[in-house]
Formats: structure tokens, sequence, C-alpha cells
């Protein structure tokens, strides 16, 4: 594809972005003073910055770049990771929310700590560190490598990963989640309309009639639902593989639960949950169609993630593709703050804390800032290596299919079967790994020939079977533990008196519908 260059008008505009983003940035440093600020917003975070914080910190690693690329390939089957996201928020709202926020912790690995030992925190915590910067961090910065490169040539994948982090490290280092918390809101404002404005455009190349799409694609490239041979996502990989992988993003990863850690409430935590699940519906027309209907009228290019710079250079006009290039930034930056705030929590809270039991909290919030600088050094590092993969989106989700499934078992049982203890949980665990590493051996060797959403079913299978069975063999967990940290419906769904409307049970019971809706409509 060839280089496409900016106006002076869409140069400022984005230079007003950084600009506005910073202001908040510092803004918010005025007000991190200690450990929790600078990790949990002193936990003062309402459900709409909270909504717009997950469904903004979720985009840049799945959407309009990875997602829209993907689209472009193969259809809008990948959107399955999207509409997925919002029953399993659902399940988060309504059973982990409150366990987390009544735990009063820090981190999620903590309450593994609380729910089985220290042992398995650790284990856990330094597993989602290397994930939130291998996978997470230098993924996103990858993404945004790509579109800095083709609107900047002569810029390498190197450069324009560090540039990037330098800039989102700098305002996290000073004003810590709260600073990522309202940037994102911005942000996600931004990409919303950035995106809207691409797809309505999109859709104007093919005059607005959807039956020219449908007659100038693939069915296949139309369809939620793909053959059980598909290469790409098929069905069965979407009812067993995705629930596993958007089950660790959405529930156990760091990076998205510490805004839920930082709400002011229950209420709030899982109002804002249910409301970033709603925002995930209309990323299928928003951000994935685009991407379709692209392969109709821009076909040829060489690589799938250059498609959405290339809907930026070819159609919109001056200042108007300054605005959606803002946004396409904003969603990577919303993504990188995040992450390098979640790795610098992770190893000050479950590392260093316990090692230094006796530092100051602002001793700690030094710490933190300085493992910020670190991972974002690193992650640039990282990033420019996963061009040599199939596409961002694969790289994202492969990696995951390897790494997550034993950490959802004993979370996802942990939570509804009390008589597993901690002995079960690292058993699990090691023994899940292992079959891992077995798996991806057998996946590089040829011997294994699967899909990766179906390896990670296969995992999670293996991983449920050591759970439970090393679950009866093994010491149990104290009754306190059972108590406080598995399922109980008096704590976890208890009654809300006022509108219907009001009541997150029903606010969950619409927005299944609606999912369910979205996916008969484009079975």
């Amino acid at each position: 594809m060839q280089d496409l260059t900016l106006s002076t008008i869409d140069l400022v505009i984005v230079a007003g972005y950084f600009l506005l983003v910073f202001a908040i940035g510092f803004r918010m440093a005025r007000r991190t003073h200690n450990a929790e600020d600078l990790f949990l917003a002193g936990r003062r975070l309402g459900w709409l910055p909270i909504g717009l914080s997950l469904f903004a910190s979720n985009i840049s690693s799945t959407t309009m770049i990875g997602l829209a690329g993907a689209a472009y390939t193969w259809g809008i089957a990948v959107a399955n990771y999207e509409w997925m996201a919002a029953p399993i928020l659902v399940v988060f709202a309504l059973f982990l929310v409150p366990l987390y926020l009544n735990a009063r912790i820090g981190t999620v690995p903590e309450f593994l700590e609380y729910r089985y030992d220290r042992h398995v925190r650790r284990y856990f915590s330094l597993l989602t560190i290397v994930a939130n910067i291998v996978v997470d961090t230098a993924g996103t910065l990858f993404a945004g490598a790509i579109v800095l490169t083709v609107f900047m040539p002569g810029l390498d994948l190197f450069s324009a990963a560090l540039l990037l982090a330098a800039i989102a490290g700098l305002y996290t280092a000073a004003g810590g989640l709260a600073a990522v918390v309202y940037t994102d809101v911005l942000q996600a404002v931004i990409l919303l309309a950035g995106s809207a404005v691409v797809a309505v455009l999109a859709f104007a190349q093919l005059d607005f009639s959807w039956a020219s799409l449908v007659a100038q694609t693939p069915p296949a490239h139309l369809s939620l639902m793909l053959p059980l041979a598909d290469e790409n996502l098929p069905w069965l990989g979407t009812l067993v593989g995705v629930p596993i992988l958007g089950f660790y993003f959405w529930c156990t990863n760091q990076f998205i639960v510490q805004r839920v850690l930082g709400a002011r409430s229950v209420a709030d935590a899982r109002r804002g949950a249910l409301f970033a699940g709603l925002l995930k519906l209309p990323v299928l027309f928003l951000m994935v169609l685009p991407g379709v209907m692209a392969s109709v009228f821009l076909p040829g290019l060489e690589q799938g993630d250059q498609v959405f710079p290339a809907l930026i250079g070819t159609l919109l006009p001056a200042g108007l593709a300054g605005l959606v290039l803002a946004a396409l930034i904003a969603a990577l930056m919303s993504s990188i703050d995040s992450t390098l705030n979640s790795a610098a929590t992770l190893v000050t809270l479950d590392f260093v804390k316990p090692l230094w039991p006796k530092l100051t909290s602002r001793q700690t919030l030094w710490i933190g800032r300085a493992a910020i600088v670190a991972f974002m050094v690193l992650s640039a590092l990282v990033a420019p290596a996963i061009g040599n993969f199939e596409g961002l989106f694969h790289y994202l989700q492969t990696a995951l299919a390897f790494l997550v499934p034993p950490v959802v078992v004993i979370f996802l049982f942990g939570l509804f079967l009390p008589r597993a203890g901690a002995r079960a949980a690292l058993a699990t665990l090691l023994g899940g790994h292992a079959v891992s590493m077995a798996c991806f051996v057998a996946t590089l060797s040829g011997w294994l020939d699967l899909h990766f959403t179906l390896i990670a079913a296969l995992i999670f299978a293996v991983s449920s079977v050591i759970f439970l069975l090393t679950g009866r063999l093994t010491a149990p967990p104290s009754a306190q533990q059972v108590a406080r940290f598995t399922y109980r419906p008096e704590i976890m769904l208890p009654t809300v008196t006022g509108p219907w409307w009001k009541d997150y049970r029903a606010q969950a019971a619409v927005l299944l519908l609606l999912t369910l809706w979205l996916v008969v409509a484009f079975w």
C-alpha cells in the first residue's frame, strides 16, 4: 500500500488531541498522592466512566485495526469475539463483581490468594504480567506503529512503537488509573464517532445498498457462523473456544478488571460492566462491516491490517481524516495506558510490597511509576516482532489460547465448587500449562492441526479434569474461604428496590436479548 499523507489541518487536529490527553492526564496527577490513587483511582469511579473505559481499553487490542483487517480477509465472523463479550460481562457483573469489591482487593491475583493461597496468586500474577506486556501492550503498539508508518514515511516500526509507548507511559505514570479512565472517556467518545464516520462513508461507496454488498461479497463473509472445517473461525470454536478467551479477558485480566476495582460501589461496578457489554454490540456495524465493504472497493491490499488506515486515507477529506486518525490513536492509547498501569500494579502490589511490607505509600507510588516506564520500553522492543505473524488479530488470540484456559478453570470452577483448595488450583495451573506447552510443540511440528479456539477448548477440558480430580483428593479450603469467596446467592444476587429498569438483573436480561437478536440476524 502506498504511503498516505496528512494535511496541515489533520496534523493540527491530531496534535490537539495529544495536548488534550496530556492535560487530562496531568490534571489527574495533581490528585494522585498515594498508591491507592495511582492503582485504583482512590476507589471513586462511577458507572459511566467505568463502562466507557472498559470499552475503550478493549477496543485497541481487537478492533479497528485487528478486526477490520480480519474482516477484510475472511468476513464478519470475527465479530463473534465482540458480541460474545456481552453475555460474559453479564456473568462478570452478576457473580464476580460483588466478590471482588467486597474483598477490597487491589489486584485480581490477590483474590486468588484469598480463595486459594499466595503461591497461586504469584503464579497467576506473573502470567498476567507476561500476557499484558508481550500480548496486550506489544500488540497494541504494533497496531499503532503500522498506522504511524503509513502516515509518516521513513519512520520504522520500533521508533513508532517507542513514540506511542512514551506518550502513554508519561501520563499514566503521572496520573495513574484516574488518568487512564478519564482519558478513556474522551477516547471512547472520539473513537465511536470516528468509526461511525468511516462506516457511513464506506457504505456510501456502495450507494448505501446492502443488496450491492451481498452481491459482491462471498456469502461466508457475511455470516457469523462458519463451517467446522473453516481455518479462520469454525462455528464450534465460536461456541466452545471464544467464551474461554473472553472469560479470561473480561473477568480475570488485571488491565480490564482494574477499573472495576476502582468503583465507588458494587452497583456502579455492575452497571458499568453491563454498559460496556451494550457498547460491544454495535462494533459489528461500526468496525467489522467496513472491513468487508473495503474488500469490494479497495481490493488487493498487501496486509489486512492496513485496511483501516487505507480507509482513512482514501475516504476522508482534510480535517475529517485528522479526526478519525485521532480516534484510531485514541483506541491505541487507551489500551497502552491500561496495560502499562496494570503490569505496574501487579509487580508493585503482588511482588514488591509483600517483600518489603514497610514501604510507605509514597515509596510504593514511585516504585509503580518506575515499573510503568520499564514496561513501556520492554513492550516497544517486543512490538516489531509481531510482524512475523499472520496478522495482529491472529497473534493476539493465538497467544491467549495457549495461556489462559487453566486460569479460567480455577476462577470459574473455584467460584461454584467450594470443595477444591489451593493444591488443586496449583496442580491445575501447572498441569494445564504443561498440556499447553505440549499442544504448542505439537502444533509447531504439525502433529496437531486444530484451530486455536479448539486448542483452547481442549486445554480447558484437560485442566477441568485435573481440577475436579485433585479437588477431591487434596485438602479443602477453610470454612472462611468458602463463605467469603465462593458462590452465595444472598451476597451475589441481592434483591434491588426501585424501578425495574434500575435493577441490574433486568439490565442483564435486556442485554442478553439484544445479543440473541444480533446473532440470529447474522447467523
